[in-house]
């Protein structure tokens, strides 16, 4: 049986387990003082998740790997059909209704799993020679990350087209481009910027950028950077949290809740947060050392890697007002039920590619 192997203990990766846990309690405290409400419906999200992680897990997913190109495009179809079908909320339309069901999906959130997983795929197919990757090979790659950015930067969502843009050259550079190819890109970007801004970014999004750079951030800014303050060194008991128990900082338990978290905990806290992020975010970049040769394990936990260090340090720079406004949550910590759902599972792949991969390896190398 494939659940009683005792390499699936010894090969589990628990240092994983340890880091989230603490991002995860933290979290339920800080929603739980503010609404008992939303920390109901998040330990419901909690218990999702856990069912989640345990199916998921439990798949053999090197075994059917082939089926991830069909998931990737079953994904684009998603992405292409909110285009026609999709339901519009607060001026975007990122959402899919489910008949008969009452509720909706998000096809951008969904797709990021199958997205990382999709590189691996390609990338232990098409293994870099000893300089790294040509042009043709790069060329290759990019129009599996430029096609679903597109599509979701036309939602419009462009934090999390921008992220998943990055994650996916983000693992080529890990992997291994030749160095004149990086070089044109950034020379490219830096001469069409101008073109860029004037041409293609929407005016909601040049008031965002225009608001950044003002001398005066916005409302939801400066509430958050009162809300740092008040917290000093320390930080400030539930009651004295005035930031965060008066409402004057919105959206304190979603976008802005590293805010109420300093207010709360203080600077030694926010240091002891983001130092957490940064343990977990380095031992996934880490596993490139102990599986070298295992690109899918690579592929999957760098992009797991980089997706927390983009959407953790694009949150925390945005709530500091070192970064425009935009809706990307703080991975494992702000509340909500897609988002963390959607990084369990991503846990949950990885786990799977790790405490499996002697089981499921002979059969995988017998299927390329």
């Amino acid at each position: 049986m494939r659940l009683f192997d005792k390499r699936i203990i010894s090969h589990f990766d628990y240092l994983l387990i340890i880091f989230i846990l603490p991002l995860v309690l933290l979290s339920y405290n800080l929603i739980s003082e503010t609404n008992d409400t939303l920390a109901n419906k998040q330990l419901i999200y909690f218990s999702l998740s856990v069912v989640a992680f345990l199916i998921v897990f439990i798949f053999p997913i090197r075994r059917n790997i082939r089926l991830i190109p069909l998931l990737y495009w079953i994904g684009i179809f998603l992405l292409l059909a909110v285009e026609f079908w999709g339901v519009t909320k607060l001026g975007a339309k990122r959402w899919l209704s489910i008949p008969f069901v009452g509720t909706t999906i998000q096809p951008s959130e969904l797709f990021k799993p199958v997205f990382i997983l999709m590189l691996g795929h390609l990338i232990q197919n098409r293994q870099p020679e000893e300089g790294g990757y040509n042009l043709k090979d790069f060329i290759y790659f990019s129009f599996y990350i430029i096609l679903p950015f597109v599509l979701i930067a036309k939602e419009p969502d462009l934090g999390t087209a921008l992220v998943l843009l990055l994650v996916g050259y983000g693992i080529l550079f890990i992997i291994g481009v030749n160095w004149k190819i990086w070089f044109t890109i950034l020379l490219t970007i830096v001469l069409a910027s101008p073109l860029i801004y004037t041409y293609l970014i929407k005016d909601y999004q040049k008031k965002r950028i225009k608001d950044f750079l003002s001398e005066k951030p916005s409302y939801q800014v400066q509430q958050s950077i009162i809300a740092i303050g008040n917290g000093g060194l320390l930080g400030k008991d539930a009651e004295d949290a005035t930031q965060s128990q008066l409402k004057f900082l919105p959206i304190a338990t979603s976008d802005f809740i590293f805010a109420y978290f300093v207010e709360r905990h203080g600077f030694l806290g926010a240091f002891g947060l983001i130092f957490i992020y940064t343990l977990l975010i380095f031992h996934l970049l880490s596993l490139n050392y102990y599986f070298h040769d295992d690109f899918v394990i690579r592929s999957f936990a760098s992009g797991l890697g980089l997706l927390i260090f983009f959407n953790m340090s694009v949150n925390i720079l945005m709530v500091i007002g070192y970064a425009p406004v935009v809706g990307l949550p703080l991975p494992l910590f702000s509340y909500g039920g897609s988002s963390f759902i959607n990084f369990i599972v991503l846990f949950a792949i990885l786990e799977n590619l790790l405490a499996f991969r002697f089981m499921d390896m002979y059969s995988f190398e017998r299927r390329l």
